[in-house]
């Protein structure tokens, strides 16, 4: 059994209602005793809970010094395409967004990694959208190898593929993968993904399952916040973690919380998570899940994120980049625009209407809000009282195989 025929039987009414109709005295048992349930979950959500966010706060922090200490583990991600064959709503590389896209070669990959690790680096992640014309296995599994004699720790985030798929590019040295859900909420996941593999809800659902059955031995999940209710993409979210964390044991599991940023296309969020209510839902996660890694992106601002930081993260990305070449420059010189899936030739005028500044350089995903030097964000967790940690392993302690099928 995967964890789709799970989702399909979550009692979210019941879960949604907890929220709803939590008091303070059902607050006070749950966090006596320590929440044990998607319901004392739900009950950390409510706005009976926001109303003691201080002390949500003050938990989540001793119990993540507790368990994780005062570090944070910085890293980056590597965009190695902005192609896709899919069309999502909220994404600035959504195959009918008229922008300037890239494939890099491995050599610009290795360039682009060697500049990150110059930075201090040493964890990366390679991420790049859904086109099977330029991105197939075997260019990850290129790319990885050449990141992984760069770097010791490689990770990715690209389109859901199959187990058979996944294991040359572990065996080429890629130890996590990062895939989310986006939604979980399928009427509004339909409605936002409409062309290209990614229309299976269920396909991606089961993703980390295939990974973990491949050898990957971190796997990270998250939802995108802005596209449906969030405490029903938290209620998810969390089952999800549940899960993956009962049958795919071997691995270490990371959640993100990403709120959706300006991108191509112009879309607007369609619902709002504010920074009091992503506080709660940071709290809450770090309390029912006392040993998951969770992630915070540039994503956020930097005064947010450096408030945000003590409250349960154990990750940070930092000098980020959205766009294939963005630390180098590599690949500018092969530059094309594409316009609902077909090469035009590039509208000079237009494009620098629509970015001045950025004409000459690969199209993002989307805007980062954070925009410090790694060297700046490092010096800020110091300020803090945290250590920023670039290097946390080495491929050479573990390489023993995690990819056993998850249990049934």
């Amino acid at each position: 059994m995967s964890f789709v025929a799970e989702f399909n039987r979550l009692p979210m009414d019941t879960l949604l209602g907890c929220a709803t109709r939590a008091q303070d005295a059902d607050v006070s048992r749950v966090l006596s005793r320590g929440p044990r349930s998607l319901q004392d979950f739900a009950t950390l959500l409510s706005p009976a809970a926001s109303a003691r966010l201080e002390e949500l706060c003050q938990r989540s922090q001793a119990l993540t010094r507790r368990r994780f200490g005062r570090v944070i583990r910085l890293f980056a991600p590597l965009y190695l395409s902005n192609e896709c064959i899919n069309n999502c709503a909220y994404c600035g590389f959504s195959r009918d967004n008229p922008i300037l896209r890239v494939t890099l070669s491995v050599d610009d990959t290795v360039r682009e990694a060697k500049a990150l690790a110059a930075q201090g680096f040493r964890n990366i992640l390679l991420v790049a959208g859904e086109h099977p014309r330029f991105v197939s296995n075997g260019y990850m599994a290129d790319c990885t190898r050449a990141v992984a004699d760069v770097v010791p720790s490689v990770s990715l985030e690209v389109g859901p593929m199959e187990t058979d798929e996944y294991r040359p590019i572990v065996d080429a040295g890629a130890e996590g993968l990062v895939v989310y859900q986006e939604t979980y909420d399928r009427d509004i996941y339909a409605r936002m993904h409409t062309a290209g593999p990614k229309r299976n809800f269920d396909w991606r659902l089961e993703c980390p399952e295939r990974a973990y059955a491949a050898g990957f031995r971190r796997l990270g999940i998250g939802a995108l916040y802005g596209l449906s209710d969030w405490r029903t993409e938290a209620l998810s979210l969390a089952a999800h973690a549940s899960y993956l964390l009962r049958h795919c044991w071997k691995a270490m599991l990371t959640l993100s919380f990403p709120r959706l940023r300006p991108c191509a296309g112009d879309f607007q969020p369609l619902t709002h998570l504010g920074d009091r209510d992503l506080a709660q839902l940071v709290a809450a996660f770090r309390l029912f899940l006392p040993d998951a890694g969770l992630v915070l992106s540039t994503r956020e601002p930097a005064r947010l994120r450096d408030g945000l930081l003590g409250l349960g993260f154990t990750h940070a990305s930092a000098g980020s980049h959205t766009e294939p070449g963005g630390y180098t420059g590599a690949g500018d010189e092969r530059l094309h625009q594409t316009v609902r899936g077909r090469v035009v030739e590039a509208d000079p005028i237009a494009l620098a209407r629509r970015n001045p500044a950025r004409t000459t350089r690969a199209t993002g995903q989307f805007d980062i809000a954070d925009d410090r030097s790694p060297a700046e964000v490092a010096e800020a967790l110091r300020r803090l009282g945290y250590e920023p940690v670039w290097k946390d392993w080495d491929g050479a302690i573990t390489r023993s195989s995690v990819g056993e099928p998850c249990a049934a």
